[in-house]
């Protein structure tokens, strides 16, 4: 079996899901995990799809097809997980809105050697005040020679300089 990693992104409507898996299915491929949502009105997500060798290039064929439909595929070989050398971390921060946030910490985790596994962020109302609010949850890839202490002192110093309340914790 070959693997692909998807990228896809459409103007969001009903039935777009299934028309990318109707596609996979019909080439003899094989959906395992998926990561996807709607924002501002466009689709997007990945994918990780198990093909067997002999259909590989009919799925891509297919694949391509759908920007006939509005959908956008960009693909990728899948590479193979290295072995786990790290320890997942939760991130949460909670800041007034400015610009130039999420590049100050993805900086240093980047000088951390630490990886972004997952990323959401948000910007609502503040309760009280209606002031724009900057939320993000991570999931961090911490090396295993990187105490979590270090981390959290090199944090707390940006987020002060930030103005903003971060969080770490174990993922359970």
């Amino acid at each position: 079996m070959d693997h692909l990693v998807l990228t896809v992104i459409a103007p969001d409507q009903p039935g777009l899901v299934e028309r990318i898996a109707q596609c996979i299915a019909a080439h003899g491929g094989n959906w395992l995990e998926s990561r996807m949502s709607r924002m501002a009105g466009q689709f997007a997500g990945i994918l990780r799809v198990a093909v067997p060798a002999e259909g590989y290039d009919e799925l891509v064929e297919g694949l391509q097809g759908l920007n006939a439909h509005g959908i956008r595929v960009m693909l990728a070989q899948s590479g193979i997980d290295p072995a786990c050398t790290w320890k997942p971390i939760l991130l949460d921060l909670v800041g007034n809105d400015r610009p130039g946030i999420v590049r100050d910490i993805t900086r240093l985790l980047a000088e951390l050697g630490v990886n972004l596994e997952s990323l959401i962020t948000e910007v609502m109302p503040a309760p009280m005040s209606s002031e724009p609010l900057f939320h993000a949850e991570a999931v961090l890839a911490v090396p295993l020679t990187l105490s979590l202490d270090v981390l959290q002192a090199k944090l707390e110093t940006l987020a002060d300089d930030l103005m903003v309340e971060l969080n770490l914790h174990k993922e359970k």
